[in-house]
C-alpha cells in the first residue's frame, strides 16, 4: 500500500495502547512506534507521532482515555492517523482473577474501534506473546477474538503473536529481562513485521 498522501501532506499519528506499546525496557527508547516513524521520517515524510502507551493499561482504560487523548492531538486539518495495541494486560491474572473479564474486553474492542474508525484512519496491532505457557493461551484467544471485531469493521488488524511466539530474541530478552518486555532486538522484530505489512501506511 502506498502513502496515505504525499509526502509533503502533515501527517500526524497516535499509537495508543500499554507498555509494549510505550516500548519500556528499550534501550534505545524507542520501542516499535518509534522505530517505524524514525524510518518514515528518514525517508522524508511529514510527520508528527504521539506515543499514548501507558504502563498496565488495560482495554477499559484505553477506552476511557483514548477519545480525548487523540483529539487533542489530531486535528482536523491534518492527515489523522491512528494504531491501537493492547490486550496483554486483559489477560493477566490479578488476585485470582483475569484482570479484565473476556466479554468486556471483546466489547470494549468492539466500542474502540467502532468509534475510532468512523472519525479516523485506523489499524490494530495485536497484543504480543508473553514467556508463560498459561498466559500465552488467554492472549492467543483474544489475539483471535479481536482480529474477527476487527474484520467485522474492515479495521486492517496485524496478528504478531505466533510470529513473535517463535522468535528467539523477542522470548529470549523477556526472560533475561522482566518476564515480560523485550529490548533491543525484540522490538526490533516486532517494528519490521509492522513496516513489512501491506496495510502500513509508510512503506
Amino acid at each position: 500500500m502506498s502513502d496515505p498522501q504525499p509526502k509533503n501532506i502533515d501527517h500526524r499519528i497516535c499509537f495508543v495502547g500499554d507498555s509494549f506499546v510505550q516500548g519500556t525496557s528499550d534501550p534505545l527508547c524507542l520501542g516499535w512506534a518509534g522505530r517505524l516513524i524514525q524510518s518514515a521520517v528518514a525517508r522524508g515524510i511529514n510527520i508528527t507521532h504521539y506515543n499514548l502507551g501507558i504502563r498496565r493499561d488495560t482495554s477499559r482504560d484505553i477506552a476511557a482515555r483514548w477519545e480525548a487523548e487523540c483529539a487533542a492531538r489530531l486535528p482536523a486539518d491534518c492527515e489523522q492517523l491512528l494504531v491501537f495495541s493492547f490486550g496483554v494486560n486483559d489477560t493477566s491474572i490479578y488476585e485470582g482473577s483475569l484482570r479484565v473479564p473476556e466479554q468486556e474486553s471483546l466489547a470494549n474492542c468492539q466500542s474502540i474501534l467502532s468509534t475510532a474508525t468512523s472519525r479516523y484512519k485506523t489499524l490494530m496491532i495485536g497484543p504480543p506473546p508473553m514467556p508463560d505457557a498459561s498466559h500465552n493461551r488467554r492472549v492467543a484467544q483474544l489475539d483471535q477474538q479481536f482480529a474477527d471485531i476487527a474484520a467485522g469493521l474492515n479495521v486492517p488488524y496485524l496478528s504478531v503473536f505466533e510470529v513473535l511466539r517463535k522468535d528467539e530474541h523477542w522470548l529470549k530478552e523477556a526472560i533475561a529481562n522482566d518476564f515480560a518486555h523485550p529490548r533491543q532486538q525484540g522490538y526490533e522484530r516486532l517494528a519490521g513485521l509492522v513496516q513489512d505489512w501491506s496495510e502500513w501506511w509508510f512503506k
